[in-house]
């Protein structure tokens, strides 16, 4: 009863389909606001989260990694990018980034994430908002912004965390933190990440691809229109619309007040095309 009034169906289209020759950038949508973005210069892993808690155990319990399931699912990374610290965001971070040997790249909350697990400090590259990171040939700048009134129209657990939260944590001890969106210069492409549905207007960049939250829109003013326009995307792969709460390989449920379909009618009306993926598929521009 709970899981039926806190999902809805899934978009009722197929996702588009990726170039069939592998093309020069390949996006892996993890779910949520996951994605493996990878180049023959460096494969990024931005907000890795496929452990997947239920509700039950991320209302009243405790969230446990699912190694071998971070293992499977994200097997290559190079970096490792954390937009902000809530636990879908920044939970399963620390162990991508050890298993794969990548660098762990956020926030001073992402750090105390990464210090309650036992992360190897000296991988961590801790940022603010402004700072450049050099990835081999590639770049990633973490761009301020804010987080969204995703939840009845409220931030969900706001605040910082200031030391290591226990472990494994409870859902409220990972507050959101900074809050960064990603622009990835790689392979002669322009990403920009954006996973919560708020930002500063003048903080935004333009770019070649948008990786673009749909959770909580409907908070935000224009939101589709605003930032789009500011962008200037080629092409906007949406994400946060998938229940986090089920399996990632489950047959993908939307979230409630998402409406995928009606957000891909907006961002196709500003003149940007759409891409939707589900879970762990694979597409390359």
């Amino acid at each position: 009863m709970i899981r039926r009034l806190l999902t809805a169906a899934p978009p009722a289209f197929e996702p588009a389909p990726g170039r069939s020759d592998g093309g020069g950038l390949r996006f892996t949508f993890l779910g949520t606001a996951g994605f493996v973005v990878s180049s023959a210069e460096r494969t990024f892993a931005i907000d890795p989260y496929v452990s997947r808690a239920d509700v039950r155990t991320t209302l009243f319990g405790r969230l446990a990694i699912d190694e071998a399931r971070v293992a499977r699912h994200v097997p290559v990374a190079d970096e490792v990018l954390v937009g902000h610290s809530h636990y879908d965001h920044a939970l399963d971070a620390p162990a991508v980034a050890r298993h794969t040997g990548a660098r762990l790249v956020g926030s001073s909350a992402t750090a105390q994430i990464a210090r309650a697990y036992g992360f190897d400090m000296e991988r961590f590259v801790e940022v603010r908002a402004g700072d450049a990171v050099a990835c081999g040939a590639a770049r990633a700048t973490a761009l301020e912004s804010r987080h969204g009134r995703a939840l009845f129209g409220r931030v969900p657990f706001p605040g910082d965390i200031v030391s290591p939260p226990s472990w494994p944590p409870r859902a409220s001890e990972l507050r959101h933190g900074a809050v960064f969106h990603w622009l990835l210069e790689t392979a002669g492409t322009r990403v920009l990440h954006v996973d919560t549905a708020d930002f500063f207007d003048d903080r935004l960049a333009r770019a070649d691809v948008l990786l673009l939250c749909a959770a909580g829109r409907q908070y935000r003013r224009d939101y589709t229109r605003t930032i789009v326009g500011i962008v200037k995307p080629e092409i906007v792969l949406p994400c946060h619309w998938d229940d986090f709460s089920i399996p990632v390989e489950a047959p993908p449920r939307q979230l409630p007040g998402v409406d995928v379909e009606g957000f891909v009618d907006e961002i196709r009306a500003c003149g940007a095309r759409a891409v939707v993926l589900a879970p762990l598929q694979t597409w390359s521009v």
